[in-house]
Parts: C-alpha cells; sequence; structure tokens
C-alpha cells in the first residue's frame, strides 16, 4: 500500500473538511462507488485494510462491509494533482452497492465478448436447456470438459506450428470455449484468473 498520509491531503478544498474518496476495482478498474474519510477513517482504513467511511447521515465510521460481509481490500491508493481527492483500488468481496450490484454507477458494461460468453456458459449451467452442446458437457462431467480443453489446445498447437494463422484462430476459438465451460465446471471466474495474474505480477 502507498505510503500515504492524512497530512497530504488539502482539506481546505475538501466540503465539510472530508476526503472525496474514489474505489476503483483494482483488476477489472471499474469505478465501484464514492465515499467521504474523515482522518480517523483514513487511519483505520491503513491499518486494517479495509475501506471504512466517514457516514454523514449518522456521523460515524463504516466499513464497508461490516454486514454484509462485502469488503473492500485495500490494494494501493492514490492521491490526486491537488491533493483534495483520493483514489483507492481495491479487490472487493461481492457486489459493492447495496442493491446487490457490482456497483453503485448502472456505467454500460465494457465487457468484452469473453466475458459475456463466459455468462452464458454460467447460464447454461444453472438452466441446462435441452438440446445444447454445454449441456451435454456439462452432464458428461470435468473428465470429459477436460478431455475437450487437451484436443482442442493440441490442435490450436499444431495450427500454429504448421503457421496457418486462420486455421488457428479456428481451433483457438474452439479451445476458449471449452476453456470456459472448464472454468464453469470447476465454479472458477475469469475474475479469480485475472487475480491470479496479478498477484503473480506484482
Amino acid at each position: 500500500m502507498n505510503n500515504i498520509s492524512f497530512e497530504d491531503f488539502n482539506l481546505s478544498k475538501c466540503a465539510d473538511n472530508l476526503l472525496p474518496a474514489i474505489i476503483q476495482d483494482a483488476v477489472s478498474l471499474k469505478v465501484l462507488m464514492l465515499g467521504y474519510m474523515n482522518r480517523e477513517a483514513f487511519e483505520k482504513t491503513k491499518q486494517t485494510g479495509k475501506v471504512t467511511f466517514f457516514s454523514r447521515t449518522r456521523n460515524t465510521l463504516w466499513t464497508k462491509g461490516e454486514t454484509s460481509g462485502n469488503f473492500l481490500n485495500v490494494v494501493e491508493m492514490y492521491v490526486d494533482c491537488d491533493g483534495d481527492t483520493l483514489l483507492i483500488m481495491a479487490n472487493p468481496v461481492g457486489p459493492t452497492c447495496h442493491r446487490g450490484t457490482e456497483a453503485c454507477f448502472d456505467t454500460p458494461s465494457e465487457e468484452g465478448f469473453v466475458r459475456k460468453l463466459s455468462a452464458l456458459v454460467e447460464r447454461r449451467h444453472q438452466e441446462m436447456p435441452d438440446n445444447s452442446y454445454t449441456t451435454r458437457l456439462f452432464i458428461k462431467g470435468v473428465k470429459k470438459i477436460a478431455q475437450k480443453v487437451g484436443e482442442e489446445a493440441v490442435e490450436s498447437a499444431i495450427e500454429a506450428v504448421d503457421g496457418n494463422r486462420a486455421r488457428f484462430i479456428y481451433e483457438a476459438a474452439d479451445l476458449m470455449y471449452h476453456y470456459l465451460v472448464l472454468l464453469e465446471q470447476m465454479g472458477v471466474s475469469i475474475s479469480d484468473i485475472e487475480k491470479e495474474l496479478l498477484f503473480r505480477h506484482s
């Protein structure tokens, strides 16, 4: 966590001497929420590693997730150029908004097709509709799904070695789909993989 002190901020620019704190998902970079901190909330956030705000309506501190369990675990903190706003990069545990949504802002989704396909695979697993290839894979179980991932990986590697770009794209798409099915079968999300990669990178 960055070595930031409360003295780094220019509270004279802040309404009611409360520091606005923007919370951003450290993996997806999606803006999750905005809250306010006084010195005590800031220090508790640094001490515990869990985002704590000052509630203006209740006139007290509150740690995000203290009742719901949906904590915001701090990764990094940054001061803006004017010293009157704090940016906190965090790993959220569960949904951030009290509505049960990922974020308090209803911004358009910027996720790519792979994430949309992953969500579709998850729905297939939940609903198990008839006449669905994905359903048939889930019925056959993890061994069959893992076998398909292996087969598609080998076929992708063969096309790569042969230098056949078009065929490689075709086989890599098959590999990606079956990999998403395997992730779902194992109860693992793309975000879980991203967090592991982020941990290794850091």
